[in-house]
């Protein structure tokens, strides 16, 4: 168990003392008002952290506040590790990013994209376009989510046990099977749609591997970046360090999660790399250390800073954003001069996102209302963790955004 800590004064790093406590003074509204249960807030520019806060409760039932060393669910932030993951095993030379996911994936050879019909009598046309290993990484794959309700193709999903925190009883391997029979929404690489793309990406490491997906996180990730309390589960001697999960109620409140809350308890049958990870601040802070760091982090190199610069370039055909070519996605906002790179959302032109910061931001989160994003330009990075379903409940990560820029003066 490692906690983070203040490394150095915010005017070290070109950033004011003062403007940042703006950060933590809006945010307690948040938790004073019953919007959230409490959160913790890092922020570091250089390599150094400049600011770290926390207020309210990481269990309200229970009196517990948000420490250091409390441990959140990751959700979606799961994504931006498998990404990592699997452009490790590209950079061995074991996979090109045009090549077909068919060839790691069997059940994905042949696939059918739906045209009309019902989730129980759908119309489906051979995808003139196999699903490639970059559709996998850009959303770019045809797969969808269950839990959206917006399609037929979601209620395939549905009715074969898929739901928002349900999974039927499967692994990694089985499920993946079972979702390349599934018509796809659209052809690869013609549209993005949010889905379990880095889940089967996910199940495409283990095979390029040889290892299970928690296996090679820890053994590849985890231990050289040391984070020590990052996994699919959280062990029994730190149950009591659990964020309690909390799920938005009538009139801006919230109420206790608790059969999902505790499906972290015990490792899954389900190794999902699209959402599956718990861990602590100071844990994915290190990640994101290494993000910014072009790869690397205190003499561990994971990635080259030139597959790092791929993976955050966009995309989306013709250069396009997630506003031209994405289906609908629930979100706190929208995604106008966004693009979508290979695990992350890029920005393209902050005039038109009509939010601060630089030309190729990057960033995502998770569907506890965690976030995080890099500013390479800056060398700043800004991390939000709290633990209140569905995220894009509130504005966060658009607030969070403008709060952190305004501080930044020199």
């Amino acid at each position: 168990m490692t906690k983070l800590s203040v490394e150095t004064e915010a005017g070290a790093v070109g950033l004011d003392g003062e403007r940042l406590e703006r950060i933590d003074r809006h945010f307690r509204e948040y938790v004073d008002d019953g919007r959230l249960p409490g959160w913790t807030i890092v922020v570091a520019r250089r390599g150094k952290v400049a600011h770290l806060s926390s207020y309210g409760m990481r269990d309200v039932e229970a009196g517990l506040a948000v420490e250091p060393d409390t441990i959140f669910r990751l959700y979606s932030m799961t994504k931006p590790v498998t990404s990592v993951a699997a452009m490790m095993l590209y950079e061995e030379g074991l996979f090109e990013l045009k090549e077909p996911v068919h060839r790691f994936l069997p059940s994905f050879r042949d696939q059918r994209v739906y045209q009309r019909g019902s989730a129980f009598d759908p119309v489906t046309l051979p995808s003139p376009e196999p699903m490639r290993m970059w559709h996998l990484l850009s959303h770019t794959s045809g797969l969808t989510y269950p839990f959206f309700y917006a399609h037929p193709v979601d209620a395939i999903y549905r009715a074969a046990g898929f739901d928002y925190g349900k999974v039927p009883d499967l692994d990694l391997a089985q499920a993946a099977d079972l979702w390349g029979t599934f018509p796809l929404l659209f052809v690869p690489g013609t549209e993005w749609n949010y889905s379990v793309s880095t889940d089967v990406l996910g199940r495409v490491v283990e095979v390029l591997s040889g290892q299970t997906l928690d296996a090679f996180f820890a053994e590849r990730i985890f231990a050289p970046l040391g984070m020590a309390d990052t996994g699919f589960s959280v062990p029994e001697e730190d149950h009591g360090r659990l964020a309690a999960l909390y799920n938005l109620a009538p009139k801006r409140t919230f109420a206790r999660a608790e059969g999902e809350g505790r499906q972290v308890l015990s490792p899954p049958k389900m190794l999902s790399g699209g959402g599956g990870l718990v861990g602590t601040a100071h844990d994915y802070h290190r990640f994101v250390q290494m993000l910014v760091g072009e790869g690397a982090l205190d003499g561990v190199r994971l990635l080259s800073p030139r597959t790092l610069q791929l993976m955050t370039t966009n995309h989306l055909p013709g250069g396009a954003t997630l506003e031209e070519v994405g289906r609908p996605l629930f979100s706190e906002t929208t995604f106008d001069g966004t693009g979508f790179g290979l695990g992350f959302s890029v920005l393209l032109d902050p005039a038109v996102s009509k939010t601060m910061g630089s030309k190729g931001l990057y960033a995502w989160g998770g569907a506890a209302s965690t976030a995080f994003w890099v500013d390479p330009a800056e060398e700043l990075t800004a991390l939000f963790f709290t633990q209140l379903v569905p995220s894009g409940s509130y504005p966060i990560r658009s607030e969070l955004q403008q709060l952190v820029y305004q501080a930044v003066v020199a």
